[in-house]
C-alpha cells in the first residue's frame, strides 16, 4: 500500500457510497457535506481519510465495499493508515 494507492481506494468507496442513495445521504448527514463540497474535497487526502473512517465504522458497510469491488477487507484498514490522521498509535 502506498499514498497514492490508499487515495485511489478512498476515491472507489466514494463511488460506491456515491452508488447509492442511502449510504450517500448517511455519509452526507453523519459528515455535514454536501454534494458540492464532496466533489471539491475530492481530492484531498484527508478528506478521502475520512472517507475511509467512514466505511470503517460499520463492518457490514466494509464488507458489502470489499465484496462489491473484489477487495481484501483488511484494504480499507491499511488504506486508512496511509492517509493524514489515519497513523494507528502503538501501545507496546
Amino acid at each position: 500500500m502506498t499514498p497514492q494507492k490508499a487515495e485511489e481506494l478512498a476515491l472507489s468507496v466514494l463511488g460506491w457510497l456515491a452508488a447509492s442513495d442511502d449510504m450517500m445521504g448517511v455519509f452526507l448527514g453523519s459528515s455535514g457535506s454536501s454534494i458540492d463540497s464532496v466533489r471539491a474535497q475530492a481530492s484531498d487526502p484527508a478528506f478521502l481519510g475520512s472517507v475511509l473512517d467512514f466505511l470503517l465504522m460499520d463492518d457490514s458497510w466494509v464488507t458489502a465495499f470489499c465484496d462489491a469491488n473484489s477487495v481484501d477487507y483488511r484494504q480499507p484498514m491499511i488504506a486508512r493508515q496511509y492517509l493524514p490522521g489515519g497513523d494507528v498509535p502503538n501501545w507496546t
